[in-house]
């Protein structure tokens, strides 16, 4: 199916094709640029037309998800991209092209069931993200996490953001981990479990406080109460204790279910206070 509608759109968008050209082209990328092009450039189309090459570009984007050539799917991606959003809007990518000024930081699991700006509708520009394993916000060191201290350094002193959000999710296999961890503290792994430890508070909390809950139960509490140990050790970082103080910059936590389709969002009442010494 794929190779006649690349066929009928190297024809509707190029004019005359020989065979010859048509087998060294007909290719999923082309066929799926031909449809947006003609979608896009041919206003006269009925709302049958319009709406039948919709559901045979996204036909083409779901066969290619399941077997394409890696380098043809990330190709045809890119293309999807500058054909339907890079191009239709010149005045956003030139803006960008001169600086950005996000006015959101975000701190997200990197589970590719957890994308910010497709359930948050970011558009470029609008969200600084740092995504690692379970949404966690280490506290401040210069040593052991300086990769997290320079993103929130960067975002906050310099990018002047206005809001920081950590989210959490569900069925969140590094909370899983973390929750997992025998009580002698023991490691099975190079890197994970060490890492989700920086969340060790919330599993104690959720162990102790919530131990006639089944394993599920206690992981979707930890997944939450991770979100507020990560809001904690933001406190650690003095550029935002500043802005916190300031009210220039404000924390929030929140936690997405892909499950149900729901998104949460809390303040954490850090109660900062300033000291006055006479």
């Amino acid at each position: 199916m794929a190779g006649k509608f690349g066929k009928c759109m190297m024809l509707c968008c190029s004019g005359k094709v020989s065979k010859e050209e048509d087998m060294a082209n007909d290719s999923y990328e082309e066929a799926v640029a031909g449809l947006s092009k003609l979608l896009s450039e041919k206003a006269e189309l009925g709302g049958v037309a319009a709406g039948k090459i919709k559901q045979l570009t996204a036909e083409l984007e779901a066969a290619c998800s399941h077997g394409c050539n890696p380098y043809d799917r990330i190709k045809s991606g890119f293309i999807h991209f500058k054909t339907e959003k890079f191009e239709k809007d010149p005045t956003l990518y030139g803006a960008l092209a001169k600086g950005q000024s996000p006015k959101f930081m975000v701190f997200a699991c990197s589970d590719s069931r957890v994308c910010p700006s497709h359930i948050l509708n970011f558009q470029p520009g609008e969200a600084f993200m740092v995504r690692n394993i379970a949404n966690m916000v280490p506290p401040y060191d210069k040593t052991k996490y300086s990769g997290a201290g320079a993103a929130i350094e960067y975002a906050v002193l310099h990018l002047k953001v206005e809001h920081i959000v950590v989210i959490g999710h569900s069925c969140c296999g590094g909370i899983k981990g973390l929750m997992s961890i025998p009580d002698d503290g023991t490691t099975a792994s190079e890197f994970i479990e060490n890492w989700v430890q920086i969340g060790s508070t919330a599993r104690t909390i959720v162990k102790k406080g919530c131990s006639d809950l089944s394993f599920e139960e206690q992981c979707l509490t930890c997944e939450k109460e991770a979100v507020n140990v990560s809001l904690g050790n933001l406190l650690t970082y003095p550029f935002v204790r500043e802005g916190l103080l300031k009210k220039t910059l404000s924390v929030k936590g929140a936690h997405y279910d892909f499950v149900k389709g729901s998104f949460e969002l809390w303040d954490l009442d850090f109660k900062v206070t300033t000291c006055v010494v006479a």
